[in-house]
Protein backbone atom coordinates (compact mmCIF):
# COMPACT_ATOMS: atom_id res chain seq x y z
CA UNK A 1 0.00 0.00 0.00
CA UNK A 2 1.06 3.86 -1.05
CA UNK A 3 1.53 6.26 1.44
CA UNK A 4 -1.56 7.88 -0.26
CA UNK A 5 -3.65 5.23 0.11
CA UNK A 6 -2.37 4.80 3.83
CA UNK A 7 -3.52 8.62 4.75
CA UNK A 8 -6.48 8.00 2.97
CA UNK A 9 -7.41 4.83 4.93
CA UNK A 10 -6.69 7.01 7.80
CA UNK A 11 -9.35 9.95 6.73
CA UNK A 12 -11.77 7.35 6.27
CA UNK A 13 -11.39 5.32 9.36
CA UNK A 14 -14.01 8.94 10.41
CA UNK A 15 -15.80 10.93 8.22
CA UNK A 16 -16.13 13.65 10.19
CA UNK A 17 -12.50 14.25 11.80
CA UNK A 18 -12.22 17.37 9.31
CA UNK A 19 -15.43 19.22 10.94
CA UNK A 20 -14.52 17.98 14.54
CA UNK A 21 -10.99 18.84 14.64
CA UNK A 22 -10.47 16.65 17.75
CA UNK A 23 -8.19 14.25 16.22
CA UNK A 24 -5.67 16.77 14.17
CA UNK A 25 -3.11 14.26 12.82
CA UNK A 26 -5.88 12.23 11.07
CA UNK A 27 -4.65 12.33 7.50
CA UNK A 28 -0.87 11.17 8.68
CA UNK A 29 -0.28 7.76 8.91
CA UNK A 30 1.29 6.55 13.02
CA UNK A 31 4.76 6.42 11.95
CA UNK A 32 4.31 10.34 10.17
CA UNK A 33 2.90 11.13 13.70
CA UNK A 34 5.55 9.96 15.57
CA UNK A 35 8.04 11.92 13.72
CA UNK A 36 6.29 14.93 13.79
CA UNK A 37 6.12 15.00 17.26
CA UNK A 38 9.47 13.99 17.71
CA UNK A 39 10.74 17.06 15.46
CA UNK A 40 8.33 19.02 18.05
CA UNK A 41 10.40 18.39 20.83
CA UNK A 42 13.77 18.36 19.41
CA UNK A 43 12.92 21.84 17.84
CA UNK A 44 11.46 23.43 20.85
CA UNK A 45 14.45 21.61 23.31
CA UNK A 46 17.21 19.83 20.98
CA UNK A 47 19.83 22.54 21.54
CA UNK A 48 19.97 21.53 25.27
CA UNK A 49 20.07 17.86 25.18
CA UNK A 50 18.78 15.19 22.56
CA UNK A 51 15.43 13.91 22.77
CA UNK A 52 15.45 10.14 22.98
CA UNK A 53 13.11 8.44 20.74
CA UNK A 54 9.62 9.02 21.10
CA UNK A 55 7.70 6.12 23.00
CA UNK A 56 4.70 4.83 20.64
CA UNK A 57 1.48 3.67 22.11
CA UNK A 58 1.11 0.18 20.94
CA UNK A 59 -2.39 0.76 20.08
CA UNK A 60 -3.33 3.94 18.85
CA UNK A 61 -6.95 3.40 18.32
CA UNK A 62 -9.42 3.23 20.91
CA UNK A 63 -7.73 4.34 23.72
CA UNK A 64 -9.26 7.09 25.45
CA UNK A 65 -10.93 6.37 28.50
CA UNK A 66 -12.65 9.30 29.61
CA UNK A 67 -14.91 10.58 27.04
CA UNK A 68 -17.56 13.38 26.88
CA UNK A 69 -20.55 13.32 24.48
CA UNK A 70 -22.49 16.68 24.25
CA UNK A 71 -26.43 16.33 23.57
CA UNK A 72 -27.55 19.36 21.02
CA UNK A 73 -31.57 19.93 20.06
CA UNK A 74 -31.25 21.33 16.44
CA UNK A 75 -32.74 21.09 13.17
CA UNK A 76 -36.01 19.07 14.77
CA UNK A 77 -33.13 16.17 15.80
CA UNK A 78 -31.52 15.47 18.95
CA UNK A 79 -27.67 14.89 18.33
CA UNK A 80 -25.05 13.41 20.48
CA UNK A 81 -21.27 14.14 19.66
CA UNK A 82 -18.40 16.37 20.15
CA UNK A 83 -18.88 19.78 22.07
CA UNK A 84 -16.54 22.53 19.83
CA UNK A 85 -15.93 25.44 21.83
CA UNK A 86 -14.90 27.80 19.20
CA UNK A 87 -18.48 27.25 17.41
CA UNK A 88 -20.60 26.87 20.55
CA UNK A 89 -21.79 23.75 18.95
CA UNK A 90 -21.88 19.88 18.80
CA UNK A 91 -20.85 17.98 15.95
CA UNK A 92 -22.58 14.82 15.60
CA UNK A 93 -20.96 11.52 16.30
CA UNK A 94 -21.66 8.29 17.09
CA UNK A 95 -18.29 6.12 17.03
CA UNK A 96 -15.05 8.02 17.35
CA UNK A 97 -11.57 5.82 16.52
CA UNK A 98 -10.04 7.41 19.71
CA UNK A 99 -12.25 6.32 22.06
CA UNK A 100 -12.44 3.36 24.03
CA UNK A 101 -16.07 1.51 22.70
CA UNK A 102 -17.62 1.08 25.59
CA UNK A 103 -17.73 4.84 26.35
CA UNK A 104 -19.67 5.62 22.66
CA UNK A 105 -21.93 2.62 23.23
CA UNK A 106 -23.15 4.56 26.51
CA UNK A 107 -23.05 7.60 25.05
CA UNK A 108 -25.58 6.37 22.22
CA UNK A 109 -27.74 4.62 24.63
CA UNK A 110 -27.94 7.92 27.40
CA UNK A 111 -29.42 9.60 24.16
CA UNK A 112 -31.45 6.97 23.10
CA UNK A 113 -32.99 6.04 26.83
CA UNK A 114 -33.70 10.15 27.29
CA UNK A 115 -36.07 10.52 24.04
CA UNK A 116 -37.92 7.05 25.23
CA UNK A 117 -38.92 8.67 28.03
CA UNK A 118 -39.68 11.80 26.82
CA UNK A 119 -36.47 13.84 28.59
CA UNK A 120 -35.59 17.12 27.08
CA UNK A 121 -32.47 17.63 25.78
CA UNK A 122 -30.29 21.11 25.55
CA UNK A 123 -31.11 23.47 22.67
CA UNK A 124 -28.29 25.72 22.38
CA UNK A 125 -30.76 28.00 20.23
CA UNK A 126 -32.92 29.11 23.12
CA UNK A 127 -31.16 27.71 26.26
CA UNK A 128 -34.01 24.98 26.90
CA UNK A 129 -33.70 21.77 28.06
CA UNK A 130 -32.39 19.28 30.45
CA UNK A 131 -29.62 16.67 29.20
CA UNK A 132 -26.33 18.96 28.57
CA UNK A 133 -23.87 15.85 28.33
CA UNK A 134 -22.61 12.89 29.82
CA UNK A 135 -19.14 11.84 30.85
CA UNK A 136 -17.94 8.52 30.93
CA UNK A 137 -14.53 6.94 32.54
CA UNK A 138 -13.50 3.29 31.91
CA UNK A 139 -10.67 2.07 34.31
CA UNK A 140 -8.21 0.60 31.97
CA UNK A 141 -7.26 -2.63 33.74
CA UNK A 142 -9.95 -3.36 35.91
CA UNK A 143 -13.09 -2.30 33.59
CA UNK A 144 -15.07 -0.53 35.86
CA UNK A 145 -16.46 2.27 34.14
CA UNK A 146 -18.38 5.28 35.33
CA UNK A 147 -21.12 7.58 33.84
CA UNK A 148 -21.93 11.07 34.74
CA UNK A 149 -25.26 12.05 33.60
CA UNK A 150 -25.42 16.42 33.27
CA UNK A 151 -28.64 18.06 33.58
CA UNK A 152 -29.38 22.04 33.60
CA UNK A 153 -31.43 21.93 36.58
CA UNK A 154 -31.79 19.62 40.07
CA UNK A 155 -35.33 18.60 38.93
CA UNK A 156 -33.82 14.84 36.87
CA UNK A 157 -37.44 14.23 35.42
CA UNK A 158 -38.30 10.55 35.27
CA UNK A 159 -35.29 9.99 36.97
CA UNK A 160 -36.08 6.27 38.34
CA UNK A 161 -37.34 4.75 35.19
CA UNK A 162 -33.75 6.56 33.20
CA UNK A 163 -31.66 4.66 35.54
CA UNK A 164 -33.27 1.57 35.31
CA UNK A 165 -33.82 2.20 31.60
CA UNK A 166 -30.14 3.02 30.90
CA UNK A 167 -28.30 -0.20 33.40
CA UNK A 168 -30.44 -2.11 31.37
CA UNK A 169 -28.83 -1.26 27.96
CA UNK A 170 -25.81 -0.65 29.76
CA UNK A 171 -25.26 -3.30 32.84
CA UNK A 172 -21.48 -2.76 32.74
CA UNK A 173 -21.60 0.66 34.24
CA UNK A 174 -20.67 0.07 37.78
CA UNK A 175 -21.61 3.57 39.38
CA UNK A 176 -23.53 6.12 37.80
CA UNK A 177 -24.01 9.60 38.88
CA UNK A 178 -25.60 12.69 38.84
CA UNK A 179 -24.78 16.70 38.25
CA UNK A 180 -25.94 19.99 37.53
CA UNK A 181 -24.36 22.51 35.51
CA UNK A 182 -25.85 25.82 34.53
CA UNK A 183 -23.65 27.65 32.91
CA UNK A 184 -22.02 27.00 28.84
CA UNK A 185 -18.73 24.99 29.90
CA UNK A 186 -18.43 21.41 29.65
CA UNK A 187 -17.78 20.86 33.28
CA UNK A 188 -19.38 19.15 36.59
CA UNK A 189 -21.43 21.24 38.92
CA UNK A 190 -20.38 21.29 42.90
CA UNK A 191 -22.41 18.70 43.63
CA UNK A 192 -22.59 15.07 42.81
CA UNK A 193 -25.93 12.62 43.24
CA UNK A 194 -25.08 9.02 43.19
CA UNK A 195 -27.85 7.42 41.63
CA UNK A 196 -26.11 3.93 41.52
CA UNK A 197 -23.03 2.44 42.89
CA UNK A 198 -20.06 3.43 45.09
CA UNK A 199 -19.91 7.15 43.39
CA UNK A 200 -15.89 6.10 42.63
CA UNK A 201 -13.71 3.56 40.17
CA UNK A 202 -10.86 1.80 40.84
CA UNK A 203 -8.18 0.95 39.19
CA UNK A 204 -4.94 -0.85 39.03
CA UNK A 205 -1.87 1.73 37.84
CA UNK A 206 2.00 0.73 37.80
CA UNK A 207 0.51 -2.21 40.70
CA UNK A 208 -1.42 0.77 42.78
CA UNK A 209 -4.71 0.27 43.63
CA UNK A 210 -6.09 3.54 42.78
CA UNK A 211 -9.45 5.41 43.56
CA UNK A 212 -11.10 7.57 41.04
CA UNK A 213 -13.81 9.99 42.13
CA UNK A 214 -15.99 12.14 39.45
CA UNK A 215 -13.92 15.67 40.09
CA UNK A 216 -10.85 13.85 40.23
CA UNK A 217 -8.05 13.77 37.05
CA UNK A 218 -6.77 11.07 35.69
CA UNK A 219 -5.07 10.13 32.45
CA UNK A 220 -7.33 9.59 29.51
CA UNK A 221 -4.77 6.81 28.18
CA UNK A 222 -4.42 4.22 30.66
CA UNK A 223 -1.63 2.10 28.79
CA UNK A 224 0.93 4.94 28.06
CA UNK A 225 0.34 6.55 31.50
CA UNK A 226 1.77 3.33 33.30
CA UNK A 227 4.75 3.77 31.33
CA UNK A 228 5.12 7.72 31.54
CA UNK A 229 4.84 7.22 35.31
CA UNK A 230 7.01 4.01 35.28
CA UNK A 231 9.54 6.95 33.41
CA UNK A 232 9.33 9.56 35.35
CA UNK A 233 9.71 7.62 38.36
CA UNK A 234 12.82 5.71 37.58
CA UNK A 235 14.61 9.33 36.55
CA UNK A 236 14.17 10.47 40.04
CA UNK A 237 16.98 7.94 40.74
CA UNK A 238 15.67 7.33 43.84
CA UNK A 239 17.69 5.48 47.01
CA UNK A 240 15.37 4.94 50.23
CA UNK A 241 16.98 7.95 51.88
CA UNK A 242 15.39 10.93 49.40
CA UNK A 243 12.57 13.16 50.61
CA UNK A 244 10.31 13.81 47.26
CA UNK A 245 7.73 16.19 46.38
CA UNK A 246 5.01 15.34 43.77
CA UNK A 247 3.89 18.85 42.91
CA UNK A 248 0.57 18.80 41.29
CA UNK A 249 0.19 14.91 42.26
CA UNK A 250 -3.67 14.51 41.31
CA UNK A 251 -4.97 11.50 42.96
CA UNK A 252 -1.46 10.48 44.04
CA UNK A 253 -0.09 7.74 41.53
CA UNK A 254 3.39 8.60 41.09
CA UNK A 255 3.60 9.51 44.58
CA UNK A 256 2.49 6.08 46.02
CA UNK A 257 5.13 4.79 43.37
CA UNK A 258 7.87 7.23 44.35
CA UNK A 259 7.40 5.98 48.26
CA UNK A 260 8.34 3.02 47.08
CA UNK A 261 12.09 4.11 47.08
CA UNK A 262 11.98 7.06 48.58
CA UNK A 263 11.89 8.08 52.49
CA UNK A 264 9.31 10.28 52.73
CA UNK A 265 6.74 12.32 49.91
CA UNK A 266 4.78 15.21 49.94
CA UNK A 267 2.14 15.30 47.07
CA UNK A 268 0.51 18.45 46.27
CA UNK A 269 -2.41 19.37 44.22
CA UNK A 270 -4.87 22.06 44.70
CA UNK A 271 -8.44 19.65 43.58
CA UNK A 272 -9.68 18.48 46.77
CA UNK A 273 -11.50 15.52 45.41
CA UNK A 274 -8.00 14.37 43.87
CA UNK A 275 -6.33 15.22 47.34
CA UNK A 276 -9.20 12.87 49.29
CA UNK A 277 -8.69 10.14 46.89
CA UNK A 278 -4.34 10.24 47.36
CA UNK A 279 -5.37 10.03 50.59
CA UNK A 280 -7.36 6.91 50.53
CA UNK A 281 -4.96 5.30 47.71
CA UNK A 282 -2.16 5.74 49.95
CA UNK A 283 -4.60 3.60 52.91
CA UNK A 284 -5.43 1.20 50.00
CA UNK A 285 -2.09 0.44 49.40
CA UNK A 286 -0.70 0.24 52.58
CA UNK A 287 1.68 3.09 52.17
CA UNK A 288 2.57 4.68 55.15
CA UNK A 289 5.06 7.30 54.05
CA UNK A 290 3.81 9.77 51.75
CA UNK A 291 1.35 12.98 53.07
CA UNK A 292 -0.83 14.76 50.60
CA UNK A 293 -1.40 18.67 51.25
CA UNK A 294 -4.49 20.28 49.99
CA UNK A 295 -2.68 23.41 48.35
CA UNK A 296 -1.54 26.21 45.32
CA UNK A 297 1.73 24.31 44.64
CA UNK A 298 3.52 27.32 44.93
CA UNK A 299 1.86 28.22 47.79
CA UNK A 300 2.56 24.39 49.61
CA UNK A 301 6.86 24.97 48.62
CA UNK A 302 6.80 28.75 50.06
CA UNK A 303 5.29 27.45 53.25
CA UNK A 304 8.06 24.11 53.19
CA UNK A 305 11.00 26.34 52.54
CA UNK A 306 10.12 28.59 55.24
CA UNK A 307 9.86 25.78 57.77
CA UNK A 308 13.15 24.89 56.64
CA UNK A 309 12.66 21.50 55.11
CA UNK A 310 14.51 20.22 52.34
CA UNK A 311 13.81 17.85 49.19
CA UNK A 312 15.97 15.84 47.15
CA UNK A 313 13.62 15.55 44.35
CA UNK A 314 10.74 17.60 42.77
CA UNK A 315 8.43 15.92 40.36
CA UNK A 316 6.26 17.90 38.84
CA UNK A 317 3.43 17.31 36.32
CA UNK A 318 1.46 20.65 36.18
CA UNK A 319 -1.55 21.76 33.71
CA UNK A 320 -1.03 22.62 29.85
CA UNK A 321 -0.25 25.91 31.02
CA UNK A 322 2.93 24.96 32.75
CA UNK A 323 4.05 26.57 36.23
CA UNK A 324 3.85 29.94 37.67
CA UNK A 325 6.70 32.18 38.20
CA UNK A 326 5.71 31.75 41.70
CA UNK A 327 5.70 28.16 41.58
CA UNK A 328 9.17 28.46 39.33
CA UNK A 329 10.75 31.45 42.34
CA UNK A 330 10.27 28.37 45.39
CA UNK A 331 11.10 26.05 43.59
CA UNK A 332 14.55 27.55 43.21
CA UNK A 333 14.79 28.24 46.70
CA UNK A 334 13.86 24.78 47.36
CA UNK A 335 17.18 23.84 45.58
CA UNK A 336 16.05 20.08 45.05
CA UNK A 337 19.07 17.92 43.40
CA UNK A 338 16.99 16.67 40.75
CA UNK A 339 13.45 17.76 39.44
CA UNK A 340 11.67 15.29 36.87
CA UNK A 341 9.58 18.09 34.88
CA UNK A 342 6.05 15.96 33.05
CA UNK A 343 4.33 18.13 30.68
CA UNK A 344 1.47 17.93 28.22
CA UNK A 345 2.50 20.65 26.58
CA UNK A 346 5.93 20.89 25.33
CA UNK A 347 6.04 25.00 24.20
CA UNK A 348 4.77 26.02 28.15
CA UNK A 349 7.58 23.08 29.46
CA UNK A 350 10.62 24.48 27.37
CA UNK A 351 9.70 28.00 28.69
CA UNK A 352 9.90 26.87 32.54
CA UNK A 353 12.89 24.57 31.62
CA UNK A 354 14.96 27.09 30.11
CA UNK A 355 13.89 29.12 33.19
CA UNK A 356 15.76 26.42 35.14
CA UNK A 357 18.43 26.62 33.33
CA UNK A 358 19.37 30.40 33.63
CA UNK A 359 18.90 29.32 37.50
CA UNK A 360 21.41 26.95 37.70
CA UNK A 361 20.15 23.96 36.78
CA UNK A 362 21.30 21.45 33.73
CA UNK A 363 18.50 19.59 31.38
CA UNK A 364 20.03 16.03 31.54
CA UNK A 365 17.45 13.80 29.89
CA UNK A 366 13.99 14.48 27.21
CA UNK A 367 11.51 11.67 26.93
CA UNK A 368 8.43 12.57 24.88
CA UNK A 369 6.17 10.02 25.34
CA UNK A 370 2.73 9.61 22.56
CA UNK A 371 -0.46 9.78 25.12
CA UNK A 372 -2.45 11.26 22.51
CA UNK A 373 -2.22 9.52 19.16
CA UNK A 374 -3.62 11.22 16.52
CA UNK A 375 -3.57 14.66 17.86
CA UNK A 376 -0.94 17.00 17.72
CA UNK A 377 -0.01 16.75 21.37
CA UNK A 378 2.77 15.09 23.24
CA UNK A 379 3.89 14.21 26.17
CA UNK A 380 7.37 15.04 27.46
CA UNK A 381 9.50 14.17 30.54
CA UNK A 382 12.56 16.35 31.38
CA UNK A 383 15.06 15.34 33.97
CA UNK A 384 17.00 18.10 35.49
CA UNK A 385 19.99 17.83 37.70
CA UNK A 386 21.54 20.58 39.98
CA UNK A 387 24.78 22.25 38.76
CA UNK A 388 27.24 21.66 41.38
Amino acid sequence: MNEQAKKDGQENSCPVYKKCSGCQLRNMTYEEQLRFKQIKVDRLMGKLCRPEKILAAENPEGYRCKVQGAFDFKNGKTVSGVYQSSTGGVIAVSRCPINDERADRIITAVKKTALSLKIPVWCSYNGRGFLRHVLVRIAGNTGEIMAIIVGAAENFPSKTAFVNSLLEKCPEITTLIFSVNRSDKMTLGDRCEVLYGNGYIEDIICNKRIRISPKSFAQVNPAQAEKLYELAVKSARLTGKETVIDAYCGIGAMSLMAAEKAKKVYGCEINRSAVNDAVINAKLNNTENAEFICSDSGKFLAEFNEAGLKADVVILDPARAGCDRKFLSELLKAAPERIVYVSCDPETQARDVFFLIKNGYKLKKLMPVDMFPFTNHVECIAVLAKVK
